[in-house]
């Protein structure tokens, strides 16, 4: 049986996308199965933001062909653990759990590190943060793919 793994941060263009394509690259995708999705709806069906598809495709990873998506209630039940790039989309999140089995699937991504933060900040306005934000992102997912 596949582990479902839901990254998620605010639009979906900049941080999921990026944490759902580094996590794919590291896991098997016969036993892991990998999406992400934005709390806010402003971008749905949109390609990730050309700044985070640069930076990946540094890295060897092509992720233009995401496209973006808002999280729904149901990906409680989809998704075994859902993790979240900053406290601000946790809370969106946990405001739509129903029951504390939905709560308990949702983390803070860098959590899983020990880093000196424990949110990925948003790029969006920054673009020498891509970068930075990667990295965050793919410490935390190398620690992910061991654990899975």
């Amino acid at each position: 049986m596949k582990t479902k793994v839901l990254m998620v941060c605010l639009g979906n263009i900049c941080r999921s996308p990026l944490a759902e394509g580094i996590l794919q690259d590291k896991v098997d995708p016969k036993n892991v199965f990998v999406d992400s999705a934005g709390t806010g709806g402003y971008h749905i069906g949109n390609a990730p933001d050309p700044r985070s598809i640069a930076v990946a495709k540094k890295h060897g990873l092509n992720i233009e062909n995401q496209r973006c998506r808002q999280f729904k209630k149901s990906d409680f039940k989809k998704f075994d653990v859902i993790y979240a790039m900053d406290r601000s989309n946790l809370n969106n999140i946990l405001n739509l759990a129903d029951t504390q089995e939905d709560a308990n699937k949702v983390k803070l991504l860098l959590t899983e590190v020990e880093l000196p933060v424990i949110e990925v900040p948003d790029p969006y306005w920054d673009d020498n943060g891509f970068e930075k934000v990667f990295q965050l992102i793919d410490t935390a997912c190398t620690s992910i793919a061991k654990k899975i």
